[in-house]
């Protein structure tokens, strides 16, 4: 195995294309055509983690935080950011990120929230916009199903709950065949009209390579005729955070007890009760304020994420209750989630859960 089967692997997961534009996910150190001998998991590369996959022998660290977040200018092992990219590059150990993108997808990391509080009913708290394209494309009628089939098979055609969605209507072709050409139908020198069908659906634009690869695969024609639109309407399974549902409502001080129990924290910090009984929960792994207005839009009765400040606590204007459990805490169970996944797609070399507590908080 390569490194890069491992991050094709990953991407399938969490696409890149799924990642803030401010964000710096993927491979950032390393070549991806290195041969693979065995992976460590951690939220983030430190020192201590780089010297924890020197110990055992591994040559890929997947984190989720990236080493590499602002521009650098120089490497001289000023900062921890600089020694861990030397050392890492002295030692042949490629690092990936998977951060973001991990962050915007259904099954990632607020999922691994919303599992251990028990959340039923989970939809996307803020689905993107800019995720789905249209595809058009025109087709003889005898190969339309196949054509269709085909691209269903990569993803296309999902909207929601539903699967092979397609739109097609009926028309004639109509093309002319050049000296050079080598014609699926009709003849070279002579204007060829033919019934076609024009098929459209929807599809996320990370597989837009392999959508183009499977027209030009599976059309019969020599060139094939396609359109591909960006659409400017929202994709659920795609976005920021996440709002479900308890089973049954509880108390907001019992319910806090149990998110101390479930999330491992001692502490939260947390706005004034309702004296309300929780039942929607939103929750975002890592610093959530940006989705606080939407949390309340949805009626939500709690929104659990980190990294509030002071003054965004008061923009809770006793409508939910927020609570900050810290941002490590937020995301500490998201190397699990990588870890299990990467264990039931690679059963042939060794994927390590990193020992090191990263968190760089702590409390007295």
């Amino acid at each position: 195995m390569k490194i890069k089967d491992v991050t094709t692997i990953l991407e399938r997961l969490a696409p890149l294309s799924y990642q803030e534009s401010y964000d710096n996910s993927g491979l950032i150190i390393g070549d991806r055509n290195d041969d693979l001998k065995s992976i460590l998991i951690t939220l983030d590369c430190t020192e201590e983690v780089l010297d924890e996959a020197i110990k055992n022998k591994c040559n890929l660290i997947v984190a989720h935080h990236p080493i590499l977040f602002k521009s650098i200018k120089k490497l001289n092992g000023d900062n921890y950011v600089q020694r861990v990219i030397i050392k890492a590059i002295k030692n042949n150990i490629s690092i990936y990120a998977i951060h973001t993108n991990l962050d915007n997808v259904m099954d990632g990391v607020n999922s691994t929230i919303a599992n251990r509080l028990e959340l039923i009913n989970c939809k996307i708290l803020q689905p993107k916009y800019d995720i789905l394209k249209q595809l058009i494309v025109y087709c003889p009628e005898s190969y339309s199903k196949k054509l269709k089939e085909s691209l269903f098979s990569l993803g296309a055609g999902a909207i929601g709950d539903y699967e092979q969605c397609s739109f097609s209507s009926k028309g004639i072709g109509t093309f002319f065949p050049k000296k050079d050409s080598k014609p699926f139908i009709g003849d070279v020198g002579k204007v060829h009209e033919g019934p076609e069908d024009c098929i459209e659906m929807i599809f996320p634009k990370n597989i837009e390579g392999a959508i183009i690869e499977c027209i030009n695969k599976n059309h019969p024609y020599e060139e094939v005729a396609y359109q591909i639109f960006n659409l400017d309407i929202k994709y659920k399974n795609v976005g920021s955070g996440l709002i479900g549902e308890l089973k049954e409502s509880i108390e907001e001080k019992d319910f806090l007890s149990f998110l101390k129990d479930k999330m491992n924290t001692s502490i939260i910090r947390h706005t004034n009760l309702r004296n309300k009984k929780i039942k929607k929960v939103a929750v975002c792994g890592g610093a959530g304020s940006f989705l606080l207005s939407t949390a309340i839009s949805k009626n939500a009765d709690i929104f659990i994420s980190s990294d509030f400040k002071y003054h965004e606590f008061f923009d809770a204007d006793n409508k939910l209750v927020i609570a900050d459990i810290g941002h490590f805490e937020s995301e500490q169970y998201t190397k699990d989630l990588i870890y299990d996944f990467l264990r039931k797609k690679i059963t042939k070399f060794a994927v390590r859960l990193s020992q090191v507590n990263t968190n760089p908080i702590n409390y007295i």
